[in-house]
């Protein structure tokens, strides 16, 4: 038989003799560290890019379902016509373009939070243009609608 944590095996009960304060407020309350980081959009941009991608690839998936049932139906003589009038909603063209305008929506919020993030790094408008492969002109208008955003 193994003691109880904090037990002496045949000894006697551990007490808890630390002052109780029931005022207090609980640990997840407590006003953050002086060392916590600073609120992290990039974070929450990439956070939120990854799971669009997630949703995407589901969708995707759905859309690759339908269409290769698409594909049996015109496979097997089915009209153009037929086959489209009898698909049920979402067509695959609607499941593809709602992740393409998702896809862009959540790539274009990171892309703008992650250079604005570089940029607080100090990080020289010429070099986010190198790493992203535009001109330095993209990126000062990226920076500025960020800016204009923000406010």
């Amino acid at each position: 038989m193994t003691a109880a944590p904090g037990r002496t095996p045949g000894g006697p009960e551990p007490t808890d003799t630390a002052p109780r304060d029931d005022d207090a407020p609980p640990a997840d309350d407590a006003p953050p560290a002086d060392d916590a980081p600073p609120a992290d959009d990039a974070l929450a941009a990439l956070e939120d890019l990854v799971r669009e991608i997630d949703r995407c690839a589901a969708e995707l998936q759905l859309a690759r379902e339908r269409a290769e049932l698409l594909l049996t139906r015109r496979r097997t003589g089915s009209a153009w016509h037929d086959i489209v009038s009898a698909e049920a909603r979402p067509l695959v063209v609607e499941r593809i373009s709602t992740v393409l305008s998702g896809l862009a929506g959540a790539g274009s919020a990171w892309r703008k939070a992650q250079a604005h993030a570089l940029q607080d790094e100090q990080v020289s408008i010429n070099r986010i243009a190198t790493l992203y492969g535009v001109t330095r002109q993209r990126i000062s208008a990226l920076l500025r609608e960020e800016r204009a955003a923000r406010r």
